[in-house]
């Protein structure tokens, strides 16, 4: 396979680029007046909430939709299905990307953000944070070696080329081990609140629940990715790789599906489906917009071979899984101060999209500069970019 960087502008500053800066620079603006004043200058964040929208979305949110990284790498080298190879390197930069966006949140939301190292020499084996925070670290290691390749292409350097392929193996093997325990232990963090979390969403298998929902969300967001990447570069979509990757889909979501009918179940909180309460319309919109509808889209044939269905069915999963790490962390936390409430400071959304559009800005950069798509994807795809044109979402 030819690792030739595909025909894609290398045009640097764009129209898109100069919004990108300006919600940069906004978020840069905030985050410095957060390291002058403090936390309680940008957010809404108190006692009663200390754990807000850059927890919900920018954490729990962002390294579940990193996901890609691992399921994609797993199923080429662990698995090998050698067929995903041509996807594999824009799955592992947006999981990379993700990390990085997750580690730059943690600096603004941590009250000591300086101290952050203190995780390498205080070491508290008894913590599930402790062990979320060295995973991510390791995990985030790994992704860099792995990524890693793009650059020593670009650079000619082919000696060290030569070592990180050779130790590829050993690292997607690392990887995945790091991903599943922390995409689960994120679970285990709200595990401890039987008496403060909605009973439709607290269970001892929450972390089961945390890591089949990262499962099922990896191949969404590749087919996510793809699709505004394609649209975006003017090249062709992996149409009949995406539609074979999202048959996994159904089966991760399939299993999600019965553990939690059949956890509510054995606990005997099934009425509390049908309660008719915002809780309940928050469940349902989670279970049946997010995992029920896309399960079934992906499951027929029109629907997965075709560049628009597949792109939704994979939003409705993306959707799904934000609204199902807000509603376990935030919305369904109850018990709270009283007369307490919450809702993000305009500059705690301004830190969000502003890490947001770095990660895009980034991505661009990448797929301008380094060999992200290859030259066998171009040769492969090319002769059904015409026919897919028509069917791309119009509004993209």
């Amino acid at each position: 396979m030819t690792t030739r960087a595909v025909g894609i502008s290398r045009k640097i500053v764009t129209p898109g680029h100069l919004v990108l800066l300006a919600v940069m620079a906004l978020g840069l603006a905030a985050a410095m007046i957060r390291y002058v004043n403090g936390i309680g200058a940008i957010s809404n964040l108190s006692d009663a909430y200390p754990w807000g929208l850059w927890i919900s979305f920018d954490l729990l949110c962002g390294v579940a939709l990193a996901a890609g990284a691992f399921t994609t790498a797993a199923a080429v080298y662990i698995l090998g299905n050698e067929d995903l190879r041509p996807i594999l390197r824009p799955a592992i930069l947006t999981g990379f990307l993700g990390y990085l966006m997750v580690v730059v949140a943690l600096l603004v939301d941590l009250g000591h953000p300086e101290r952050i190292w203190y995780l390498m020499i205080y070491w508290n084996p008894h913590s599930v944070m402790f062990e979320v925070g060295w995973c991510v670290m390791l995990y985030t290691s790994v992704l860099a070696l792995e990524f890693s390749p793009l650059v020593f292409e670009r650079l000619r350097m082919s000696p060290v080329l030569r070592l990180i392929r050779n130790i590829t193996i050993p690292l997607v093997l690392l990887g995945t081990v790091l991903s599943t325990l922390h995409q689960s232990s994120l679970g285990s963090l709200y595990s401890i609140l039987p008496d403060k979390l909605n009973g439709l969403w607290f269970t001892p298998l929450l972390p089961a629940f945390f890591f089949l929902s990262a499962v099922a969300v990896g191949p969404a967001m590749v087919i996510f990715e793809s699709t505004i990447s394609s649209r975006l570069f003017k090249r062709g979509l992996e149409l009949e790789l995406l539609s074979k990757m999202a048959l996994a889909i159904p089966i991760a979501l399939g299993a999600y599906l019965l553990l939690k009918i059949g956890d509510l179940a054995y606990s005997g909180e099934l009425d509390l489906m049908f309660k008719g309460n915002l809780y309940t319309a928050l469940f349902w919109l989670e279970l049946g917009g997010g995992v029920i509808l896309p399960s079934l889209l992906i499951l027929i044939p029109r629907v997965r071979h075709n560049a628009t269905g597949l792109f939704w069915a994979a939003t409705l999963v993306i959707s799904g899984l934000v609204l199902n790490r807000f509603d376990t962390s935030l919305v369904g936390v109850g018990n709270r101060v009283a007369g307490a409430s919450y809702f993000p400071h305009i500059l705690e959304f301004a830190i969000t999209a502003s890490i947001i559009a770095a990660g895009v800005m980034a991505y661009s950069l990448v797929a301008r500069f380094l060999p992200l798509y290859t030259e066998h994807v171009v040769e492969m795809t090319m002769h059904t970019q015409e026919a897919q044109a028509d069917a791309m979402p119009a509004d993209m």
